[in-house]
Order: C-alpha cells, then structure tokens, then sequence
C-alpha cells in the first residue's frame, strides 16, 4: 500500500503542476538511470503558442530535390532560425553508386533508399517535406510552381505554389540522349531506382523468352545480346555486373540457353573509362577480352531501334546494325526541362548546365543557388581581374609590384582563383613568386619589379588550368555540405567576412569559395576485382580494392538501416547467390 500511495501522490503532483511534466526519466539499457529537464520544443509542423511572430521572422529556404547535393544540404543545416521546405518528386534519398548492383540483383533496392522524413525528423530545423515536383521557377517574385507526383484525384487543386526568400536547386539531371533517334523508346536508362528495377525485370525476361520452345537459335541469340551504350563508370560496372549475374547465376538456371548469351559495350571513344588512369582503362579493357565481353571502341551510336542498334564507326563512316534484346543507355546527363526554362528566363542560354560563382550562387541572383548535376561552377578568370588584382596588391601606387606587395595578397589571390595554384603545381614552382621570377629570367628574387605589362605576362597562361567538376556523387554531397556551412553562418559571416579580398570592390566576400576535394574513385570489374584510384596517383587493382570499395561503400550510406541491409544482402549473395525471381 506503501508503493500505491507513493505513485499516486507522484500523479497528482504531475496533474497538479505542469511544469513537472517536462521532467523526462531515461534509462539506459544497462540499468541505469538519467534525469534530464526538457524545456517546451518546436517540431517541424507544430507551432507552439504564440510562436506566430517568431516564425514570420524566418527565413523560407525552398530546397528543389532529395538527391546528394539536397540531402547533404539537409542534413548539414543546423541553423534553427530557417524555415525550410523540401519539394521533390522522390520521398527518399537513394545510393546512386549501388544502382548497377541493384539491377542484377547483387543489393535489393529497398536496401539503399532511406525516406526522406527519417533523415531530417530529428534535426532542430524546422523542415517540411513536400512530394511534388517542381514544373517552374519564377525568380523575379520568388515562387516555385510545383505539381503534386500523387496519382490520386485532387479535384483539381495538384498543383501549388510555394514562396521562398532563399531558393535552392538540387534537381539532377536527367539521361542525356543526344537527340539520337529511338533511344527513348526502345532504350533502358539508370538514373534512378525504378530503372535499375526495370533492368532486373528486362533481364529476367530476355531469358524467359529464349528458353520458349517455338523459337529459332537466331531469334535466342538476338533476344539473349544484352548492348550497354557508354563507356563510363555506370555502363562499364553493369556490363560487369550483368556478367557476373549470367555466368554465376542464371547459366545454372537457364543451360540450354547459356551459350547463346551475349554482352556487347559500346563506346564512341577510344577507350572505356577515359577519366580513369590509363593502367586502370588498360586492364578494364584486357579483363573484359577476357570475360568474352565485347568492348567496340570508336562506335558511335546512330538510330535505335525496337530489335537493333546502328553504330557508325568513327575510323571509315561505316553504319553497321547490330540485333539485341535489351539495350542500356548510359552515355552522360542532360539538362532538365524545368531548368532549361529557367536558364532562359535568366538569359543562361547556350549552357548545358546553370552557371553559378564559386560560391554556388546562380550568375545574377543573390537568393538563388544551384549544385550537384544541374549546375556548373563558373570558376571566375585571373586575366578579367588581372588589372584589379595589380592595383589591389599595388599599396603604394608606384606602378610596379615588388616580391612583398604581392606577397600580402598571394593568399587571397590562389583562393579566389584556384587555376594558380595547379598551374604552378604543374609547372612544379614552389610558389607564385617563382613563377614571376621565371618571367623575370635570372633576376634575384629580392630585385624583382613587374609593372602591369610583366604581371600580365607572367599569369597569361593559369587560366588554361581551369577545368569543370565532374559530374558526380562525391562532388555533389560536398557542395551541399559547403552551403549548410554557409548558411548556419550567414548572420555571423555578414558582420565578419571571412572570403578572400574582393579585388573589384571593397572589404572580404562573405565565405571562402567552395573547393571540391577528390577522395578517388571506384571502378568494379566484376569478378571481386575493382580498380581503384586514390589522391596521390595511387593506383590498385584486384581483390583487395574490391574489399575496399566494400569498406567504403558501406561507410558512406546515409543509416545505419541501409547499411545493415546492404552487407546482408552482400552476404546473402555470398552465400544463395543473386535471386532470380521476376517480382
């Protein structure tokens, strides 16, 4: 009776003064307890009493798109006083990388998708989801029209419309097809989750179909020829994945169609994997002679249609017409729609891509950012400032530049302009006043004076350093992470620029401009082979950066959920190998 009388003198006292019901006991799975007070919170959604004012004093962040630029944005954005709102025709983040696994079965799709609410439901930023997509950008009066991506009937009302003070673009790209005539019809592209879902169904198909017993052997060996367009990363793991499914799995499932199958790459180049190091293009091309996977360089794909494929070789013209079953277009991104309206709208016509400052800002908009696939960093050149950067550095206004003026701004000078930094490193200079004393001739260092002309001279050659970003996961979630950073600091980085010198202009910029920083990169081969590239000029190939692609891989999915999904279905491929089933 003791206990009774205990509990509910505790209970009243709760009914009796609220403010104890803030009080939270947490126990530990070991036993243990912890006390902690709780002050009263605001959740996305929930607005508490008279939270009105403070609400209307947030700035609306409007984010276009839950891919790697708009996801590492959400999740590194930890400025409370943002009302962000999130549209996107997707409500989940997928694992781009893993998609050719995912088409052969090797990793299930729901293993490397994580919804979008689970990523951002307990972060302090008041953040709301909108599953729609966006069909126009009105930037004079800052809106977003957007569409609803809901089957259902709304009566009427699926399309909205959303203010935004700060508007950023993260919407992709979409599979570029050169205007190249049925592509889109008769072709399977792998952009996103329900194309490799699509590719897994086609391939469980193709066999189906050669194993009926009212066809010919040349009807099986065209339904069986799988043609993979585009010698990059994405069409060169699949052709290894598709490989490595056929001979592993399907042969013991489909023997009297086994040797019939055929896997043929097509590349208009010269080499497959022509942005890796030449040893790993070298052993891509060697290994896949040797897996009787036809790699045909210097193909340039003509007209596709419903049961072939006509290449023209880039060496005599020569139109040849190759049959298939299934087709897989992997040749680079193209432009959305909505963004191509858009860059007219802003007078970006011309580009492939939005154009934007080091500092992820759209070109002629203050509110506007754009990153990952659908932009460009318009990286800005020495030789348009290089009269202002002279009178900059030239203190005492005397004409010349001596080795101590532009010491002081050598800093700001490399950060602003990154291509002077690689320059002098590929001219193996240690710093930028070798590259004037180089320009001098043989001239002591403490004796060097340039007036304009010398100047001009002397860094007349960086701007041919300047190279775009490629298009890739790793640069995109670096970007997004760079504009959080921006943003949770943007109050305190308007009173204390912390840039480089504003060369045209007066004080700092606001921020230090972005810089992607290259981690490597991966090239599965199949086999439990994968070709690896690392900074420095590393270069392994085999088992082990099999296993270190695994590592890594695992590391950078977005939960722990996914990552506990995708070594199990690793595992189970080990051991059942991949199923087959057409679901």
């Amino acid at each position: 009776m003791r206990n009774f009388s205990f509990y509910e003198r505790v209970s009243r006292a709760f009914n009796d003064h609220s403010s104890l019901s803030r009080l939270v006991v947490l126990f530990t799975v070991s036993g243990g307890g912890l006390l902690a007070y709780s002050e009263s919170k605001s959740y996305p959604g929930v607005k508490s009493l008279g939270s009105s004012e403070d609400d209307n004093k947030k700035k609306r962040v409007v984010v276009l798109g839950t891919g790697w630029a708009g996801t590492s944005f959400l999740k590194s954005l930890n400025n409370s006083s943002y009302d962000v709102q999130v549209v996107s025709p997707r409500n989940y983040f997928a694992f781009t990388p893993l998609l050719p696994s995912v088409t052969c079965g090797s990793v299930e799709a729901r293993s490397i998708v994580e919804p979008i609410r689970n990523i951002v439901k307990k972060k302090n930023v008041e953040i709301h989801f909108w599953e729609a997509e966006c069909i126009k950008i009105d930037a004079e009066n800052k809106k977003v029209y957007c569409k609803s991506s809901q089957d259902t009937n709304l009566n009427g009302e699926e399309e909205f419309v959303v203010d935004y003070d700060y508007l950023v673009i993260a919407m992709g790209a979409r599979a570029n097809t050169f205007n190249t005539p049925g592509v889109v019809e008769n072709c399977h592209f792998l952009k996103e989750v329900e194309d490799a879902q699509r590719i897994r169904r086609s391939v469980i198909d193709c066999f189906e179909r050669a194993s009926l017993p009212n066809l010919t052997d040349e009807e099986r060996k065209r339904i069986l020829h799988f043609v993979v367009v585009g010698g990059g990363p994405t069409g060169v793991e699949f052709s290894a994945e598709l490989h490595d499914f056929v001979n592993e799995d399907l042969v013991k499932l489909y023997p009297t169609v086994k040797d019939l199958v055929k896997i043929t790459l097509l590349e208009a180049g010269d080499h497959i994997l022509n942005m890796f190091d030449k040893r790993i293009t070298a052993f891509a091309e060697e290994k896949f002679q040797r897996d009787g996977i036809d790699v045909k360089t210097g193909s340039m794909v003509v007209k596709v249609s419903d049961k072939e494929i006509s290449t023209k070789e880039r060496g005599n013209g020569n139109i040849t017409s190759i049959p298939y079953g299934m087709a897989v277009w992997s040749t680079g991104i193209g432009t959305r729609p909505v963004i191509m309206d858009f860059m007219k709208q802003i007078g970006q016509t011309n580009r492939r891509a939005l154009a934007t400052d080091e500092w992820l800002r759209v070109e002629g908009s203050d509110s506007i950012y754009a990153l990952g696939d659908c932009a460009t960093i318009n990286q800005r050149k020495v030789m348009e400032d290089i009269s202002a950067i002279f009178s900059k550095a030239d203190k005492d206004n005397s004409g010349t530049l001596t080795v101590k003026e532009f010491q002081e701004v050598i800093d700001d000078i490399c950060e602003r302009y990154p291509q002077v930094e690689l320059h002098l490193k590929n001219k193996q200079m240690h710093d930028i006043v070798d590259l004037l004393k180089d320009s001098k001739g043989d001239v002591a260092k403490e004796s060097i004076e340039l007036d304009i002309e010398g100047f001009k001279s002397a860094l007349s050659q960086v701007d041919s350093q300047m190279k775009n970003l490629p298009a890739t996961a790793q640069v995109a979630a670096q970007q997004g992470a760079y504009l959080a950073r921006c943003f949770n600091r943007m109050e305190e980085c308007e009173q204390n620029p912390e840039g480089p010198l504003r060369f045209r202009g007066s004080g700092r910029h606001r921020f230090h401009p972005f810089r992607y920083k290259h981690f490597g990169q991966f090239a599965p081969l199949g086999g439990e082979q994968t070709a690896a590239q690392l900074p420095g000029d590393w270069v392994s190939i085999g088992q082990s950066s099999q296993w270190l692609w695994y590592s890594v891989y695992a590391s950078k999915l977005v939960s722990w959920r996914t990552r506990a999904l995708v070594i199990s279905d690793w595992t189970r491929r080990f051991v059942f190998g991949r199923d087959s089933s057409r679901i």
